[in-house]
């Protein structure tokens, strides 16, 4: 049977609170962000979106849950608070789908991709002065933090690496502008492409040893500003 979207026969205010309800409803039993095409499915023609949300993290101050927006959609998560509270009940952190933690090297891998994507295997190995292995790339694969992108327009043509929504939501980023000082960074030009590929690494990992795979991130994780 088909939803009745418009409501005409609700006065504006109930309308508006059943858009409210349907909204944080489809949101809550979603397992990944939802995408405004999504949500628009379930409303009239007439509403505004980003009100509805607006009005619906109004009603959710104080409470342990926050919506947030991840990649152009939206979400629901614990706040940051209540991690402690969430660890110590169930073993588990607030989001534990991601897997085990990254290594440092794993991580540093996932940055470059993050701030440099579309970019090849064979770039990532320049910026590091050592070959990024086919393993490596296969854990963030494996974790859903990267993705195959377009074909470099490089001899050989091999394909690049970008991040994906599984990463945006981990790291609790709307874009990929809300990646820490980015445009301080950029500015200073420590995250120049060009310099890395010529060997003016900021990681430090140039000449040096290698982390071990599985050893804790000595780094702190992109994304975690706090």
């Amino acid at each position: 049977m088909p939803v009745d979207t418009e409501l005409e026969h609700l006065p504006a205010a109930l309308r508006w609170r059943e858009w409210m309800g349907r909204i944080e409803a489809v949101i809550f039993a979603a397992s990944e962000p939802v995408t405004r095409e999504i949500l628009a499915r379930v409303v009239g023609k007439s509403c505004n979106i980003d009100l509805i949300i607006d009005d619906i993290r109004d009603e959710l101050r104080g409470r342990p849950y926050e919506l947030v927006s991840v990649a152009g959609a939206w979400q629901h998560r614990t706040r940051k608070n209540y991690a402690d509270a969430i660890r110590a009940a169930t073993g588990q952190g607030a989001d534990s789908s991601a897997g085990r933690s990254l290594s440092q090297l794993e991580n540093l891998v996932l940055m470059c991709i993050a701030y440099f994507q579309p970019i090849t295997r064979a770039e990532l190995s320049s910026f590091f002065g050592k070959e990024v292995s086919r393993d490596l790339i296969g854990v963030l694969r494996s974790q859903d933090f990267i993705a195959s992108g377009p074909r470099s327009p490089t001899q050989g043509a091999p394909y690049t690496y970008v991040t994906t929504r599984t990463f945006m939501s981990h790291f609790g980023l709307n874009t990929l502008r809300d990646l820490p000082d980015f445009d301080a960074l950029e500015d200073a030009g420590l995250l120049s492409k060009e310099k890395l590929l010529a060997g003016e690494s900021p990681f430090g990992l140039l000449g040096g040893e290698d982390p071990s795979d599985g050893e804790p991130s000595g780094v702190e994780e992109i994304g975690q500003t706090e």
